[in-house]
């Protein structure tokens, strides 16, 4: 994606909450692309929820720069899950890391579920890009 002129703070380098905005477009490309409808699983009572964000800063995205975003998706055990990202300009050099821990939160009951991975995996068509496989 392309940096706009817009997104630009003050030094004429990308504001920092456009970096938090990339990795969100990027995980919702993401569970898209595992052929999650997030429509449908919020109709179905689950709402995924971000409970922390970090971001660690490398080098400057001005404007006109194009980057990159990854999405990997980290599991263990418990309620919580992580959600890394790395946005790299294209000559390479890594511009920040984006990490989130979140969770998939119960719209009805107000609390985590206890297996968020289970109902990831049991609505993807393709689990493999939620490193669900």
């Amino acid at each position: 994606m392309g940096v706009r002129s817009y997104e630009l703070d003050p030094q004429l380098h990308v504001n920092g909450a456009v970096y938090v905005q990339y990795a969100d477009h990027s995980r919702f490309a993401c569970v898209q692309a595992a052929g999650i409808s997030v429509e449908e699983l919020i109709g179905s009572g689950l709402g995924p929820v971000n409970l922390e964000t970090n971001i660690r800063y490398h080098n400057e995205l001005r404007g006109g720069d194009e980057v990159d975003v990854s999405c990997a998706w980290v599991w263990g055990k418990g309620k919580t899950y992580r959600v890394e990202h790395v946005l790299r300009r294209l000559d390479g050099e890594v511009a920040a890391e984006v990490t989130h821990v979140s969770g998939l939160l119960d719209l009805r009951a107000r609390r985590l579920v206890e297996d968020p991975a289970h109902e990831w995996r049991s609505r993807a068509a393709r689990p493999g890009l939620l490193n669900l496989d």
